[in-house]
């Protein structure tokens, strides 16, 4: 599939989607606003930037400037298209939740995969004065990138697929200061008969007594004991098992950094920016793999 054609696509979803719901999560503009260049036309200029691999709003500005006058003839002042797209920041989430509920093949017997990764506004010493978008984020720790960062932390629940990515069924955003395990037990409720694969930040003390009750089977690389040097050869061989089982959503954290940049938000400005830049990147990602992909 050419770049017209992914355009096209792309903006026959937004407007399709729009129309029928997604207008009710914008925000009202005044009397006298110039909507010449439409919502739909802002959105769908947003994720074609992303899916052309522009992680920066200004670039995806300056390519549209610069080879796309003719489909957005309309197209506003760098100024005013941030602005615009500011004011769709929570068209965002929602688009994600439709593009990963349009049918496809999943299995609903395969397990469960659970993991986080970061989304940064500031890292290491310049964490202490970040103050971007103090409604969710804070300030946290990193341990799998041995990072201590300010900014969010993206939670994904997918079900593991034989020979390709997990498909995500569940994404949330906290604060970095929220640990794996407190927000797994917010979720939990929602996963039940299946096993479902974490690191060790997923352990739990109750595990038997999730299992008696959902039917949920908790599986997590065991961790050494206070003082203890070494696994048991069976708690090694265990550990590596289940690593390798949940190795497909570190892949899937992998391709969606590599597609967007989404890890690196230096450049937000505000909390609709944050919400742009999260949301934003992942509904480019999941439309591109669940529409795109196979005709590229």
């Amino acid at each position: 599939m050419n770049w017209q054609h992914q355009l096209i696509t792309i903006y026959l979803y937004v407007c399709k989607h729009y129309q029928n719901y997604l207008w009710i999560f914008c925000q009202r503009m005044s009397n006298y606003a110039d909507l010449k260049f439409s919502d739909e036309e802002v959105i769908t200029l947003y994720l074609f930037g992303v899916i052309d691999k522009n992680r920066e709003i200004k670039k995806i500005y300056e390519y549209a400037d610069r080879h796309l006058r003719e489909w957005f003839p309309q197209l506003p002042s760098y100024t005013a298209f941030v602005q615009r797209l500011n004011k769709v920041a929570d068209v965002f989430a929602p688009l994600l939740e439709m593009i990963q509920q349009e049918p496809v093949s999943k299995n609903k017997e395969n397990v469960w995969l659970m993991d986080s990764f970061p989304v940064a506004l500031a890292k290491q010493g310049h964490r202490f004065k970040a103050r971007v978008a103090k409604e969710l984020a804070d300030a946290g720790y990193c341990s799998t990138k041995k990072l201590y960062y300010y900014g969010v932390r993206v939670h994904v629940v997918g079900r593991r697929q034989a020979g390709t990515l997990p498909s995500p069924e569940y994404i949330g955003v906290t604060g970095a200061s929220s640990h794996d395990g407190k927000i797994f037990e917010q979720i939990r409720p929602q996963l039940a008969n299946n096993e479902l694969y974490g690191d060790k930040a997923y352990q739990r003390p109750d595990a038997q007594e999730v299992r008696e009750a959902q039917n949920l089977t908790v599986l997590t690389p065991i961790k050494k004991q206070k003082g203890q040097k070494y696994l048991e050869p069976q708690d090694q061989w265990f550990s590596s098992a289940v690593s390798r089982v949940r190795q497909p959503i570190e892949t899937l954290f992998g391709w969606i950094e590599e597609k967007t940049g989404i890890e690196c938000a230096g450049k937000v400005r505000s909390y609709n920016g944050l919400m742009v830049h999260v949301f934003g990147k992942l509904a480019a990602a999941m439309f591109f793999w669940n529409f795109l992909r196979v005709s590229s």
